[in-house]
């Protein structure tokens, strides 16, 4: 209801300025923890999530209100991305709201205080005291002339102060960083980040919504070859659906409303092509626990979201974790693990 009332003033300002407040206004909260709701926790890749909604990257970059946002109701937070050396990204204005579709575009270009700013700030967390794991999504500054030097290095840095890492090679703003789904470049980048990582500690890969079925196929091979823990389907699209928005033409990844179906279809894909040997985290255009458990049932263990708290405000994931208990009462689950895949062909 407040959001509600705060909205159309938030949507007078430009998004960036509109995000940045909120961050501050974040920052004032304490920390907190979900709501403890048995059925709905799982362990996935060896971690304890208490329920499977998570804050998507993005949100929250440079690790400044990890900490609170569980208190939102989020059963895990990922910060990031994270580079080597700081990065402005690009010019602004570079986050776009399209009201009329529910959507965002933006191509903020990996924008972050880089690794060290960024450790010291987890370094500061008592980690035991969050209330679900914490994820750190690693990228490549967009200058570098080693690539998959960039992610080691920031492994290196980072992996110790976070529960897992997420390799991001699927931002479209980033020029040829997408070229590093391509199987030959995918394997060495895979290889030596397993080799980076500190012992047992989960890696997670990160990719577009826009591939072709050969690409899924050999995505999948490298992913399972390597060992990766589990696979989060997926970034934003640079594709162009029908938008009604005035900020249409505008460059960047498409996300939101829009990309809804395509992220769904990636992940039926990828579930398929898995066979459920790996675990699948469901990114795009989820706006509610009807669209959540349908990302379950199609074989998401988890899933994330941003976007849709542009629109539907902060209290979002305490409402989908309440539906998602709802639908499981409904379907005859006792815990959410029990309909995961349930729709998988």
């Amino acid at each position: 209801m407040l959001y509600s009332l705060l909205r159309p003033a938030l949507f007078l300002m430009d998004g960036e300025t509109a995000h940045g407040l909120s961050l501050a206004g974040l920052k004032m909260m304490p920390a907190a923890s979900p709501p403890a709701q048995p059925a709905l926790a799982q362990t996935v890749a060896g971690l304890v999530f208490p329920n499977p909604v998570g804050l998507a990257p993005g949100y929250d970059k440079n690790a400044e209100i990890c900490a609170q946002a569980f208190g939102l109701g989020f059963g895990f937070v990922e910060v990031g991305s994270v580079t080597p050396r700081p990065q402005e990204g690009n010019p602004r204005p570079r986050l776009f709201r399209l009201v009329e579709d529910r959507a965002v575009i933006n191509r903020m270009g990996f924008n972050n205080d880089g690794m060290d700013v960024v450790a010291a700030r987890l370094a500061s967390l008592d980690r035991a005291r969050l209330g679900g794991p914490l994820g750190i999504n690693v990228g490549a500054n967009k200058d570098s002339v080693d690539r998959i030097a960039d992610y080691v290095t920031a492994i290196d840095r980072l992996a110790p102060l976070g529960d897992y890492v997420t390799v991001n090679i699927s931002s479209p703003n980033t020029p040829g960083l997408r070229a590093l789904q391509d199987k030959a470049a995918l394997d060495d980048l895979l290889a030596r980040v397993k080799d980076a990582v500190p012992a047992g500690q989960p890696v997670f890969l990160k990719v577009a919504p826009d591939l072709e079925p050969t690409d899924i196929d050999d995505i999948t091979a490298s992913v399972i070859e390597h060992r990766i823990d589990a696979l989060i389907v997926s970034n934003t699209t640079i594709t162009r659906p029908a938008l009604r928005s005035g900020h249409a033409g505008e460059s960047g990844g498409l996300s939101g409303a829009p990309l809804r179906d395509l992220a769904q279809q990636r992940l039926r894909d990828f579930a398929l092509a898995t066979g459920g040997a790996l675990p699948l985290i469901g990114v795009g255009g989820i706006a509610s626990g009807a669209e959540a458990y349908a990302r379950i049932r199609d074989g998401a263990s988890l899933v994330q979201l941003y976007s849709a708290l542009v629109f539907e405000g902060p209290m979002l994931a305490k409402r989908i974790n309440r539906e998602l208990l709802a639908l499981l009462k409904r379907d005859g689950f006792a815990k959410i693990s029990e309909a995961v895949g349930v729709d998988r062909l």
